[in-house]
């Protein structure tokens, strides 16, 4: 029987992935007064680091009975480098050059990625029912870049080539700190990790960054801290609470609203729309990632 704490369940989940989505939208947003991704990126983190601090150190007894070591630290780190740092910063430089929506819907295939490095690494096994959801799901972003390209120009592939990237090392990033987790907690591990990746960006800026931060429009201002309280922060608790109420397999259905409200927040805010040939592609992936992401036990 479905009770009402599932649908609550499925409520923040929507709410979470539709906050998440909204990250890519809101990036654009910025873009449109001249700045470039490591600066929009290093905002992000300055304005999420503190809550991650307090939420660091309010959660720093958590687990203790468990017990890490300095190996299991240094891998928190690498894998906060890679899950936070290089597919944040991937993300950020493909949405230069693509729409919002279209960004969406190449990221959304992270777990089709996931399934494949599992099967690469640790010799899990992919089912027949998951190779055709795969294979539609890859169908379905070749036919939406092949229309866009026809209308925008080649700098299309670079900025899917980035955001590409960005999947594999957020997919690299699940797959290997799974076990992880369990050591420190969601939360703490969480934390943690974003953490490591503020201290990247940093030292990333401080090389290559050529922006006056004090010197920035507003609106520019006000955009780094709505992604990095209302599209970093919020939903990653949201996402993590309500895959603790209805599991995850139950979520990654419910994420298959993270395309959807992001093609309809980009129609809105920055008037993106997507051809009949492209919404077609959109669709496929969707079903693709919908249908691999069920554990199939068929061959």
């Amino acid at each position: 029987m479905v009770t009402k704490k599932f649908w609550l369940g499925v409520f923040l989940g929507i709410l979470g992935v539709v906050l998440f989505s909204s990250k890519a939208v809101m990036v654009k947003l910025a873009y449109a007064y001249n700045v470039d991704a490591i600066t929009m990126l290093l905002l992000r983190m300055l304005f999420s680091f503190p809550f991650y601090i307090v939420i660091a150190y309010l959660y720093r007894n958590k687990n203790k009975e468990v017990i890490t070591t300095k190996k299991d630290f240094y891998w928190v780190v690498f894998f906060g480098i890679v899950g936070y740092y290089l597919a944040s910063y991937f993300d950020f430089e493909g949405l230069s050059y693509i729409k919002a929506s279209l960004e969406r819907i190449i990221l959304f295939v992270y777990p089709t990625i996931v399934i494949i490095l599992n099967r690469l690494f640790f010799k899990q096994p992919i089912t027949k029912f998951q190779t055709l959801a795969i294979f539609l799901s890859y169908v379905g972003i070749v036919i939406a870049f092949s229309d866009e390209v026809a209308f925008t120009g080649s700098n299309v592939y670079l900025g899917g080539f980035f955001v590409l990237l960005s999947a594999i090392t957020y997919a690299s990033y699940l797959v290997g700190s799974g076990w992880l987790i369990p050591k420190f907690g969601v939360v703490k591990f969480t934390a943690y990790a974003m953490l490591v990746s503020c201290f990247c960006v940093f030292i990333h800026f401080s090389f290559m960054g050529t922006t006056d931060l004090f010197n920035l429009p507003w609106q520019v201002y006000g955009y780094g801290f709505l992604i990095a309280f209302f599209a970093t922060v919020i939903p990653s608790f949201l996402v993590s609470t309500s895959i603790k109420i209805i599991n995850s397999s139950n979520f990654a259905i419910v994420s298959g609203f993270g395309p959807i409200s992001t093609i309809i927040l980009a129609g809105f805010f920055l008037n993106e729309s997507l051809t009949l040939v492209q919404f077609f592609g959109a669709v496929l992936v969707i079903i693709g990632i919908l249908f691999s992401s069920l554990k199939q036990t068929k061959k």
